[in-house]
């Protein structure tokens, strides 16, 4: 029997992201999902205040999910109408992948004690069958639920950038798996790998919010909402 070598996964950095966007809320839809993922970022804050290394690890734990979650749903669907995914499937499967690479990071950096792995499995659990079933019921909303978590993730890490070149976080190396993923040079720093991450958030942000795009287009309703790109500081 041949062996089945896997392949390295690897990404290239965009670093032509559009960082500051935002899609505002414009329907009950739309305030529900901005309303769960405040509510989320209040508890991050709350419970990690600026320890941004052990904040990524746990909420990447919940960023790896929906992705999983939606590429399965998403697979299903299309089984079972026996239609064309239009791309979806690798898309969603994609974004749990990188996500994961988030996780595997992060653990290298930050070091999570225990209670924050206890915490993590804990956490995932509980999102996943939260998400499972608001994708079984409300794809739309559970789509643009990630599109404002993702929102939250670059100003968060954007916030890390900041603490970074301040000073106030050391800019230690980067881990090798990190380096081996987005290919970066061998000598890359935390804040190398802090741009890669937040470019990654800026893309799923896009996509989710665009699904929801489609879904409404799907439905002959024009799209209530469309990104407003905020201009950056002087």
């Amino acid at each position: 029997m041949k062996q089945i070598k896997p392949q390295p996964m690897i990404r290239q950095v965009n670093y032509d992201a559009v960082i500051d966007s935002h899609v505002p809320p414009q329907n009950a839809s739309d305030k529900v999902a901005i309303a769960f993922v405040k509510a989320l970022r209040f508890v991050a804050d709350t419970f990690f205040a600026k320890r941004y290394g052990h904040r990524a690890v746990v909420l990447e734990t919940v960023a790896a999910v929906p992705g999983m979650v939606g590429g399965l749903w998403q697979h299903l669907t299309a089984l079972r109408t026996m239609r064309d995914d239009e791309g979806w499937i690798r898309t969603l499967l994609d974004e749990a992948e990188n996500e994961r690479m988030h996780l595997m990071t992060f653990i290298e950096i930050a070091q999570p004690n225990w209670f924050e792995r206890a915490l993590i499995a804990i956490t995932q659990m509980v999102f996943y069958n939260f998400y499972f079933f608001l994708y079984l019921f409300a794809p739309r909303t559970a789509h643009r639920v990630v599109g404002y978590f993702e929102e939250e993730a670059v100003i968060s890490y954007t916030a890390y950038l900041a603490e970074v070149d301040a000073g106030r976080h050391e800019n230690v190396p980067a881990p090798q798996i990190a380096i081996d993923y987005w290919q970066l040079p061998s000598d890359a720093r935390l804040r190398d790998v802090i741009i890669a991450v937040r470019a990654d958030e800026a893309e799923h942000r896009d996509v989710n919010h665009g699904f929801v795009d489609v879904m409404d287009a799907r439905k002959g309703h024009k799209p209530l909402a469309t990104p407003s790109v905020e201009e950056p500081a002087e």
